[in-house]
C-alpha cells in the first residue's frame, strides 16, 4: 500500500486537494524534474498545471475569485510540490506571500487592482527585501522612498528576488524615514508594477541549486511610484506587514524541507530493499535500519510541526514562534536526511542520473531562505522568554 502523504491533514476538503496534488506530482513532475533542473529551465508546462489546479489562488479570498483555502491546505500542497521538485514550491511562495499581504493589509483599491489578476494568474508576484548590505537584518535596508507630490521617488538596489524577471507586481520594502527610532517605524512597503520607469529587473543570479526559477537583482533609479501604491495607504507600517507575511513564507519553506526530506527517504527506503551487500538486502543490515528509522522519525516530527504552525496561522493568532520552530527543524532535518539517503545509496547516489544530487544541492537553500536557522533561533528565544517571566 502506497504511503498516504496527506494523512495528517485534518480538514477533509484540504486532504483531498493535497492528495490530488500528490497524484499530479507523481505523474507529471517527478519524471521531468531533473531535466528542467539540470537545464535551469523555467518549467512552463508544470506551472500551467499548478495554475489549472487553482494553486496560485489558493489563499486569495473568494470575493476576488480565489479558493480561500486554509494555510494547513497550503502547507500540505507545498510539501507535495517539494516532494516532486522544490523549485515549484518556491515559484508559488512569493505569489501567495504577496497575495496574503495585499489581502490582509491592502486598501480596497489595491485588492481590486491585484487580487483578481493573481488567481489565474494573469500576473505573478515577487517579494523584495534583501539588499547587498541587508539580509537577515531587514531594518538595515538602504533603499529609500521620498515623497514628491502625489508620488514617491524610490532609489536603491535589491538582491535575491525570486520570480524577479517574471513578476507583474513587486512588494518592495523601503525607508521613508531614515532617522526613525526604532528603525522599523521608518519602513514602508510599496506595490511596484513591472514596467515602472526607473525600475529595472537585473541579471539572473547563478545558484548552486534552486534551479528553474529565476533569482535576480532589482534596481530603482528615481523610480516614480504613485502614493496609492503604498501597501495599506500609510507610511511606516511596512515592516510589520512584511514580517506577518513572512510567517506564511516560513511555513512554505518548512513545507519544502519536509517535501525534500520525504523525497530523499522514499528513494533511500526503496533502494535499501533492492540493493544487496554481503548476501542480503542492505535494509537487513542494522546500520541502515537505524539510519532509516531516524530519518522517518525526523520527517514525521517536521511534518507535524509544519502543519501545526499552519493551523496556528489559520486561527488568526500570531504564529511567528510556531512558524520559526517549524522552519528551523524541517529545513535542518532536510539536510540531514538528504545526506543520509546519499550514504545509503553509496557511490551511485553521487550520480546526476539519480535525484539525490538535486536534493543535496536544494537543501542548503532552505536553511537560509526566509530567515536563516540562527534567525529562527533568535525568534524562538524572544518568544519563549515571554512565556517564562521571572
Amino acid at each position: 500500500m502506497a504511503r498516504d502523504y496527506a494523512a495528517d491533514i485534518t480538514d477533509p476538503v484540504a486532504r483531498e486537494i493535497v492528495t490530488n496534488v500528490g497524484v499530479w506530482v507523481d505523474r507529471e513532475v517527478k519524471p521531468v524534474a531533473s531535466h528542467y533542473e539540470h537545464a535551469d529551465e523555467f518549467p512552463e508546462p508544470l506551472v500551467k498545471g499548478m495554475a489549472d489546479m487553482g494553486l496560485f489562488g489558493i489563499k486569495i479570498p473568494e470575493k476576488y475569485g480565489g479558493l480561500d483555502l486554509s494555510f494547513e491546505c497550503y502547507a500540505g500542497v507545498c510539501i507535495e510540490l517539494a516532494r516532486g521538485w522544490m523549485s515549484l514550491a518556491g515559484i508559488i511562495n512569493t505569489h501567495v506571500l504577496v497575495g496574503y499581504a495585499i489581502s490582509e493589509y491592502g486598501t480596497e483599491e489595491q485588492k481590486q487592482k491585484y487580487l483578481p489578476k493573481m488567481v489565474a494568474p494573469d500576473i505573478r508576484c515577487a517579494l523584495s527585501i534583501t539588499e547587498p548590505d541587508a539580509g537577515s537584518d531587514a531594518a538595515a535596508i538602504k533603499t529609500t522612498a521620498r515623497r514628491d507630490g502625489d508620488d514617491y521617488i524610490i532609489n536603491g538596489q535589491k538582491m535575491w528576488v525570486t520570480n524577479g524577471q517574471r513578476a507583474g507586481v513587486y512588494l518592495v520594502l523601503t525607508k521613508t524615514d531614515p532617522d526613525a527610532q526604532p528603525r522599523h517605524r521608518g519602513i514602508t512597503a510599496f506595490l511596484v508594477d513591472a514596467g515602472t520607469p526607473g525600475f529595472t529587473p537585473g541579471r539572473k543570479l547563478a545558484k548552486l541549486g534552486y534551479k528553474g526559477v529565476e533569482t535576480t537583482e532589482l534596481t530603482f533609479d528615481d523610480a516614480r511610484v504613485p502614493a496609492t501604491q503604498v501597501l495599506g495607504g500609510k507610511e511606516g507600517q511596512g515592516f510589520q506587514h512584511v514580517m506577518s507575511a513572512l510567517e506564511v513564507g516560513r511555513i512554505n519553506v518548512a513545507a519544502r524541507g519536509v517535501g525534500v526530506a520525504q523525497a530523499a527517504f522514499d528513494e533511500a527506503i526503496r533502494y535499501a530493499q533492492k540493493r544487496e551487500a554481503f548476501g542480503k538486502p542492505i535494509f537487513e543490515h542494522q546500520a541502515q535500519q537505524l539510519r532509516l528509522a531516524e530519518m522517518i522519525t525526523k520527517i514525521r516530527a517536521a511534518r507535524l510541526l509544519t502543519l501545526d504552525a499552519a493551523r496556528k496561522k489559520d486561527s488568526g493568532a500570531r504564529s511567528d514562534l510556531d512558524a520559526g520552530m517549524a522552519k528551523l527543524f524541517a529545513t535542518e532535518i532536510a539536510q540531514e536526511c538528504v545526506l543520509d539517503a546519499m550514504r545509503i545509496h553509496g557511490g551511485v547516489g553521487y550520480s546526476t542520473e539519480l535525484p539525490l544530487e538535486r536534493f543535496y544541492r536544494d537543501a542548503p537553500l532552505m536553511v537560509i531562505a526566509e530567515g536563516t536557522s540562527d534567525i529562527q533561533k533568535i525568534v524562538i528565544a524572544r518568544n519563549i522568554v515571554k512565556e517564562y517571566p521571572v
